[in-house]
């Protein structure tokens, strides 16, 4: 082990968002970790509604104890900022008061639709660039519930995000 590691802080925390999906032949577009999954309609929301980013983004909050989506992501929406990149690199930027630096951050997706598998490699690398971590520290699931819930019926989509930090 390093000498260092023993005296350096450890967190973790976790982040959750779900939407449902807007009604067929809505011309909004699926939005999820960035990147613009064609074959399926978009979630309901504000913004673009990406579950992926928002339950990042509530994540790093969980970290640094800045909440963004609410009041700032809100007051951004009303401005006509709906990317929710914006949402996560402004709880990035939070990290700093704590002297926060994200080492890892794992994500599960709940959907029935769509099929994921195809696009977990873009979504990973999207996610790289927006929290500035490599790609192989990004973990990325998804799983279609068995039909247990509504986003394993297809209604909407859930998604549960873990991030870790080392304070620096």
């Amino acid at each position: 082990m390093d000498a260092n590691a023993s005296s350096r802080v450890f967190v973790s925390a976790i982040g959750q968002d779900s939407h449902r999906f807007v009604p067929d032949g809505s011309p909004k577009p699926l939005v999820l970790g960035g990147v613009a999954i064609p074959g399926c309609p978009g979630l309901a929301g504000n913004s673009d509604a990406d579950v992926i980013l928002h339950a990042l983004t509530n994540a790093v909050s969980g970290v640094s104890g800045q909440n963004i989506l609410g009041k700032v992501s809100d007051k951004l929406c009303s401005e006509g900022v709906t990317d929710s990149r914006v949402y996560l690199e402004k709880a990035i930027e939070t990290l700093s008061i704590g002297r926060w630096e994200l080492t890892h951050a794992s994500i599960s997706v709940e959907a029935k639709r769509p099929h994921l598998a195809d696009h977990i490699n873009a979504i990973k690398k999207s996610v790289a660039s927006i929290v500035g971590l490599p790609e192989n520290s990004i973990g990325l699931t998804a799983t279609s519930g068995e039909g247990l819930t509504d986003f394993g019926l297809g209604e909407g989509i859930q998604a549960f995000a873990v991030v870790s930090a080392t304070r620096c």
